[in-house]
């Protein structure tokens, strides 16, 4: 469970500016200040004082704050936050205080130690709420996207509502049972797709629509990378 060493904390103000952006860590933000508007894979997520969320890797998410927002932001790569689901109890809620204090003062020892103790604190709060798991029927969830995925684009969130998890719980289970990242599966599961229309004799651009490609080209550029 422990956490790499370039995990950062941070203390960070956002404003009535919108942002967007995606990266390849997690990002585990806590509300301390005012209201943080979230938008993560198309669905809303609201951080008021004392709320926690876990933004899993790939995850493109927009953020604002009309009022204006202040919370403690800790990047990071280690594996344990995917099974972080439950929201944080006070215990981790005093301790994210804490350490958005330490951050302000610049206190390199509580700054070191901060990213373990946060993933600790909060995986201990998911472990004394985990339910025994539900198994996922992954080829009724390959059937559900594809009858979508012509007409609609899918995100993580949206397989993992299915399924009745966190995107991040999701994107644990994926790993687990698939060796896959969620966008992994999702693309091979398209790119079967298209390649089993392209055997039936539907021309690139059809094939595309079908499977859920933007563009012909799209298709094209990943049929070409699996090929090599």
């Amino acid at each position: 469970m422990g956490t790499a060493a370039h995990d950062a904390l941070s203390v960070r103000a956002y404003g009535a500016s919108p942002g967007s952006h995606d990266h390849a860590h997690f990002q585990i933000l806590v509300g301390l200040e005012g209201v943080l508007e979230l938008e993560v894979a198309g669905r809303g997520q609201r951080i008021g004082v004392g709320d926690g969320f876990v933004v899993p890797p790939g995850e493109r998410h927009d953020f604002e704050s009309r009022i204006g927002a202040r919370c403690l932001v800790l990047d990071s790569h280690a594996e344990g936050w995917a099974r972080a689901g439950a929201a944080p109890t006070a215990a981790t809620l005093a301790l994210a205080r804490y350490l958005a204090a330490a951050c302000t003062r610049a206190l390199p020892r509580a700054q070191a130690l901060g990213p373990a103790l946060l993933l600790e604190s909060w995986s201990s709060a998911t472990q004394r709420t985990t339910r025994p798991r539900r198994a996922i029927d992954w080829h009724a969830l390959a059937d559900w996207a594809r009858e979508r995925w012509a007409h609609e684009a899918i995100a993580v969130a949206a397989l993992a509502e299915r399924v009745h998890l966190s995107p991040a719980q999701f994107a644990a289970r994926c790993r687990d049972e698939q060796g896959l990242s969620t966008q992994q599966w999702l693309r091979g599961l398209q790119l079967d797709h298209a390649e089993a229309l392209r055997r039936q004799g539907l021309g690139v651009a059809e094939a595309a629509r079908r499977s859920g490609y933007r563009s012909p080209s799209a298709l094209t550029a990943a049929l070409r990378r699996r090929a090599h």
